[in-house]
């Protein structure tokens, strides 16, 4: 067998790691960013320095790159204001495909250690150039033995080491996402450091590539001739702590899907609905990374999801009490929407103060836009920006509200990641009858649209109408 090179070890300091971020006289990244927006100079100097300032990220890998990752979507990008700002988007918008690549033999060297061979006695043919970077691993395309093409997802070296000694330090991540307070004005009170320690938990998770086969085993499993959504099989046999082996999948990437024309995106955005919100309610499973990047794009309406490092677990009752509250927001109802609060355990305290029942349906009904408003509903990325905006500043007009309301840990999660799919589906700029659609899986309802009765007969005859409440 051919000697199994030893991989390179990455660079594990947090300064080291810290230091292409840092300016001049110890600055922070947010503060040196802001510091060039203020700076009163022209487009010409801020587009080179964002594009350094990405650069950079990708050259960090790891927690300060995926940082800047949820920074460029789930309404921190739509919301950046400034003359200047759209170039700053632009760029961080570029680590949501690709970041810069860690050499062929450190690959290799990563291959070797894991699987216990090089990947040219592994695979019938292994490609050299990866198809994508990312913040932990990029991904290569290699044939299998019986001809099945794949991609094989490889953990930079040394990574885990360093993403646990920077998680350890929160402080990192909360001078980072001080830009996004620093360009984001009605932030400006937002908790820097709750924050952290939740992209710190999120990112932990991630680094356990064993889990994430598991997780997208089960999914492509469930959803396995599904006529709209896809998640490529996992190759259990050539799987690792820190090598995923699974499916090819090709397909059109975010950049590109976002110039498609507005029947697709339509059909692409309803996609990423169901499935998003569809697996929540009917499996009480949540695919927990709507990144952009996830995501695949096909001429015939279809997408494939990617990425399973986070999946969240809902119990059936904690899918009971969702629908009872979306249910009692969506029909105007505070004492319905206040029970249900009540019964989740989401309200701190009654008493002098405590907001009332109709304060907290209105800040509710902030977060729901898509389904409150007249239907079919138009997503937007200024929408959602302002969503983000209102619905959860402290020093926003549901701020009285947010102070008393006790969202725990499980809740939060789901925020976040349907505040991170309305971001996705407003780029898209997508239109469809959302309140229906949501009718069907909470109130029995028909089915909304072509695609609505495509995926009721497949869970239907597959799984039949499989659900866990």
């Amino acid at each position: 067998m051919t000697e199994q090179p030893r991989p390179p070890v990455a660079r594990r300091g947090r300064i080291s790691r810290a230091a292409p971020l840092l300016g001049a006289a110890a600055r922070t990244a947010g503060e040196a960013v802001v510091a060039s927006l203020r700076g009163g100079r022209g487009a010409e100097f801020h587009g080179r320095a964002a594009e350094r300032y990405a650069q950079r990220l990708g050259r960090s890998k790891g927690v300060l790159m995926k940082a800047g990752q949820l920074m460029s979507f789930a309404g921190f990008g739509p919301a950046m204001e400034g003359e200047y700002a759209h170039v700053y988007r632009a760029a961080l918008s570029r680590l949501q495909d690709d970041a810069p690549p860690m050499p062929y033999p450190m690959a290799a060297g990563m291959v070797a250690v894991e699987l216990g061979a090089p990947p040219e006695e592994l695979f019938a043919a292994f490609d050299r150039e990866p198809l994508a970077a990312a913040s932990i691993g990029q991904v290569h395309a290699a044939t299998l033995r019986d001809g099945r093409r794949v991609a094989v997802k490889i953990q930079y070296p040394g990574v885990e080491e360093a993403i646990r000694a920077d998680l350890s330090n929160t402080e990192l991540l909360v001078s980072f996402f001080s830009l996004a307070r620093s360009m984001i004005p009605s932030m400006t009170r937002m908790d820097m450091r709750a924050l952290a320690r939740e992209a710190a938990e999120r990112i932990g998770e991630e680094l356990d590539y064993r889990a994430e086969a598991a997780h997208q085993a089960e999914f492509a499993e469930i959803y396995r001739g599904h006529p709209f959504i896809r998640v490529p099989d996992v190759v259990p046999e050539l799987c690792s702590d820190r090598v995923l082996t699974m499916e090819l999948a090709e397909g059109m990437r975010w950049s590109r899907a976002l110039t498609a024309d507005a029947g697709l995106r339509d059909r692409w955005g309803e996609a990423v609905y169901r499935f998003t919100l569809g697996s929540l309610r009917r499996l009480g499973l949540f695919h927990a990374d709507p990144h952009p990047g996830n995501y695949l794009f096909h001429e015939d309406g279809t997408v494939t999801f990617l990425d399973f490092g986070c999946v969240k677990r809902f119990a059936p009752h904690q899918i009971r009490q969702i629908r009872a509250m979306v249910t009692a927001a969506v029909d105007d109802d505070p004492a319905a929407f206040a029970g249900a609060l009540h019964d989740a355990g989401l309200v701190t305290s009654d008493g002098d103060g405590a907001p009332g029942p109709a304060d907290l349906l209105a800040w509710f009904r902030a977060t729901l836009h898509s389904v409150v408003g007249p239907q079919p509903h138009t997503y937007g990325p200024e929408q959602s920006a302002r969503t983000m905006q209102t619905a959860f500043s402290v020093s926003g007009e549901h701020g009285p509200v947010l102070r008393r309301v006790s969202l725990p840990p499980d809740f939060l999660f789901l925020t976040r990641i349907e505040m991170g799919m309305n971001a996705v589906l407003g780029e898209l700029r997508c239109t469809g009858p959302w309140l229906d659609v949501l009718n069907e899986w909470d109130r029995n309802g028909p089915p909304a649209t072509p695609y609505g009765e495509l995926d009721q007969t497949f869970w239907k005859e597959r799984h039949d109408g499989r659900s866990i409440s």
